[in-house]
C-alpha cells in the first residue's frame, strides 16, 4: 500500500518551518455597518441607536432619466453588512417603491462587489408580497421574481417583518428570518385596559392571524364574509360572529388604500358594535386612504413604523415602532444567535 501522507522533515527546527507553512493564523474582529436607502431612513436611524452605530456614509440619488445610483463612502470590506430599505415609496425623499426595490438592489450588488463579509438585506415590508401566486391565466408571481432578484443581487440573508402570506419565505434559497409585530399590537391594546372585546377576521384568509391575537388578549373572535372582484376592490357581506355591544378590533397584515378597512369598520358598527379599532402591520396609506378612513369611525387605527407614514395622516392613526425588534434581530444575525428565540419559537404566525 503508498503512504499518500506527507512527511515532515526529521529535523525538529525545519518542521517547525514546515508547519508554520500549513496554516495562517490571524486575529479575525467582527466589524457590523449599518446603511440605508431613502424608503425609511428614520426606521435605520432608530435601529443604530438602539446598537450604538452610527449609519454608514453612503451616496444614493436619482439620475434625471430615473435611474438610481449608489456608493459607499467608506470601506466595508470583511464586514456584515445590514442594508434597511423596505421596499416602498417615501414623499419625504422622492422615492418610488420600484426606485426603492432598485435602490436595494444596487446597494446589494455594490457591498457585494466592495467585498463584504456578508450582506444582509432588512426590508420589514417585503413589496410585491401580495403578488404571491396566479389568481388569473397569463399572471407573473412578483413575490417569487423579487426573491431571485435579492438573491441574484448577492444577498446572504434577509430580514422582514409580517409576510402577507408565510409562504413566501419559500421562494428563497437563502435564509429568511420572518419577525412579527403581534406581540407589539398585542401589549398595546392590553396596555388600553379595554373591556368586553371581540376581534375581527377582514376574510377568511387572515383567520389564524385574528384567532392568535385574539387569544393573546383574551377576546372572542368573528370573521367578515368578503369578496374581492377585482384588485385593490373589496365587498363586505356580513359579520360571521357576535359583536353586538362589544369593542372590536379588525387585524391585518397592511393597510393599503384603505378602502377594505372602512367598509369593515362601518359594516363591525352596523352589526352593533359599540367602538372599532384597526390594527396591522404596515401601514401603507396609498392613494385615497387617509381620505377613506376619515369617516369610518375608528377610535384608533394602530400601525408600525416598518414604512413611513405619509404627511396628512388623521389624528387617530397610532404609529409603534418595531426598531427594538429590528435591533434584537440585527444583533442576533451579527452574532449567530438564534433568531427565533426572539419569540420563543412562535412567529411562524400564518
Amino acid at each position: 500500500m503508498t503512504d499518500l501522507a506527507p512527511r515532515l522533515p526529521d529535523d525538529p527546527e525545519s518542521r517547525a518551518d514546515s508547519l508554520m507553512t500549513t496554516s495562517l493564523p490571524i486575529e479575525y474582529d467582527k466589524r457590523l455597518m449599518l446603511v440605508s436607502g431613502r424608503a425609511n431612513p428614520e426606521l435605520a436611524v432608530r435601529i443604530g441607536d438602539r446598537l450604538g452605530v452610527d449609519l454608514g456614509p453612503v451616496t444614493l440619488k436619482t439620475f434625471a432619466n430615473g435611474e438610481v445610483y449608489c456608493r459607499f463612502e467608506e470601506s466595508i470590506r470583511g464586514a456584515d453588512v445590514f442594508i434597511v430599505q423596505p421596499t416602498c415609496g417615501n414623499e419625504a425623499t422622492g422615492v418610488t417603491a420600484n426606485d426603492s426595490l432598485m435602490e436595494l438592489m444596487v446597494m446589494i450588488d455594490a457591498a457585494v462587489g466592495a467585498s463584504a463579509h456578508r450582506v444582509i438585506a432588512v426590508t420589514p415590508w417585503y413589496g410585491y408580497s401580495r403578488q404571491d401566486k396566479k389568481s388569473s391565466p397569463r399572471e407573473p408571481i412578483s413575490a417569487r421574481l423579487v426573491a431571485r432578484m435579492l438573491e441574484s443581487a448577492g444577498a446572504d440573508r434577509v430580514l422582514t417583518m409580517d409576510l402577507h402570506a408565510g409562504q413566501v419565505q419559500g421562494f428563497f434559497q437563502i435564509p429568511v428570518d420572518h419577525m412579527t409585530a403581534i406581540f407589539m399590537l398585542t401589549q398595546y391594546f392590553a396596555d388600553l385596559g379595554l373591556d368586553d372585546l371581540v376581534v375581527v377576521s377582514p376574510d377568511a384568509g387572515r383567520v389564524k392571524l385574528n384567532k392568535k391575537f385574539a387569544s393573546m388578549i383574551g377576546a372572542e373572535l368573528a370573521i367578515l364574509d368578503k369578496e374581492r372582484p377585482a384588485h385593490q376592490v373589496a365587498e363586505i357581506g356580513y359579520v360571521i360572529g357576535d359583536v353586538k355591544g362589544k369593542t372590536a378590533i379588525i387585524v391585518d397584515d397592511m393597510i393599503d388604500t384603505a378602502g377594505t378597512l372602512a367598509a369593515a369598520g362601518q359594516t363591525v358598527l352596523e352589526a352593533g358594535a359599540d367602538r372599532v379599532y384597526a390594527a396591522a402591520t404596515h401601514g401603507l396609506f396609498s392613494g385615497p386612504a387617509y381620505e377613506n378612513l376619515a369617516g369610518a369611525g375608528f377610535e384608533e387605527i394602530v400601525v408600525t413604523d416598518t414604512v413611513p407614514l405619509r404627511p396628512g395622516a388623521p389624528e387617530n392613526i397610532r404609529v409603534l415602532t418595531c426598531a427594538d425588534l429590528l435591533t434584537d434581530s440585527v444583533r442576533r444575525i451579527f452574532t449567530d444567535d438564534s433568531v427565533s428565540d426572539v419569540f420563543g419559537g412562535e412567529n411562524q404566525l400564518f
